[in-house]
């Protein structure tokens, strides 16, 4: 589909919403997606109207299959490798030696997660190793929980997470960095502050049994929250000329455009609220502003 009017990469839940606004908008569109979610071993999604528990994988069928009825919307299997932009079009080129231009382009390309070295966490990550409380903190409520993070960000971590349970864990996994008053705090509230460090965690499947520190002691846990580093998950972006936050992401405006004029993101790789209702809603957003500055630009 090489005369596409906008080139979506990234085809999870805010690169399909973008597709259906421009689809619904006549536009004709490719999505390039490389198949990579960062939610692609996570059993359950949550918070998300109409599909609460369900299985990421299975909306984002569901949501393929209704996007893909609209005839002007393609979806390619592969991943974008270039891009460059040549007079008043983009060029992308896929790993399948696939050239397609287009006027405008939206990155929907998520964010890469950058596990920490504990064996086991990478198998865990998403099951029962947890990043969002909204997303998966009523599974586990009032169970035993455990917190791998240090300074203000692990004692932010704690005071978040306690809404849902009181049997609470801070692994700093070493030396503790949190502030005296901070520590006080969470020693008043019966938290333990573990400073070992964590050896690994045993788990079946995914599911946690317990965490291992290196003095040798288990710690039985049901889950654990944590943060871990992000990264961009395609680079094209900053290729492109896209300028990124001092944290790392996309740097848009509230309509999605970013600082690249027609360039749009949308989803994980412009916001720290990682969710799939936060994605979709950007992804919409994505999609009908684009048109309607297309439209701008054709009105004359």
């Amino acid at each position: 589909m090489e005369d596409s009017e906008v080139i979506i990469i990234g085809g999870s839940y805010a690169g399909l919403a973008a597709a259906m606004s421009l689809g619904r908008a006549l536009r004709r569109v490719l999505i390039i997606d490389s198949g990579l979610p960062c939610n692609r071993q996570t059993p359950h999604s949550h918070n998300f109207l109409t599909r609460d528990g369900e299985a990421p994988a299975q909306i984002a069928a569901k949501a393929r299959e209704q996007v893909l009825m609209y005839p002007t919307v393609q979806l390619l299997q592969e991943k974008a490798i270039a891009a460059h932009k040549e007079g008043n079009y983009f060029l992308v080129q896929t790993q399948g030696g696939g050239n397609f231009h287009a006027r405008k382009l939206i990155f929907t390309t998520g964010m890469k997660d950058e596990f920490p070295a504990i064996p086991g966490f990478a198998e865990c990550w998403g099951i029962s190793v947890l990043h969002c409380p909204y997303c998966h903190g009523y599974e586990v409520r009032h169970e035993q929980i455990g917190l791998i993070g240090n300074g203000d960000f692990g004692f932010e971590l704690t005071k978040l997470i306690q809404n849902w349970s009181k049997q609470l864990k801070l692994f700093t996994n070493g030396a503790s960095t949190l502030s005296p008053s901070q520590r006080a705090l969470l020693e008043r509230r019966s938290i333990p502050i573990i400073e070992e460090k964590i050896v690994g965690l045993v788990h079946e499947a995914g599911y946690i049994q317990y965490l291992l520190t290196k003095d040798g002691k288990q710690h039985p846990l049901k889950a654990i929250f944590a943060r871990p580093a992000l990264q961009q998950h395609c680079a094209l972006p900053q290729e492109l000329g896209c300028e990124l936050t001092p944290e790392g992401f996309i740097k848009v405006d509230a309509f999605q455009r970013t600082t690249v004029p027609g360039i749009y993101a949308g989803g994980d790789n412009t916001i720290f609220m990682r969710s799939v209702a936060v994605a979709n809603a950007a992804g919409s957003m994505a999609g009908a502003i684009l048109n309607k500055d297309m439209i701008e630009e054709e009105f004359v």
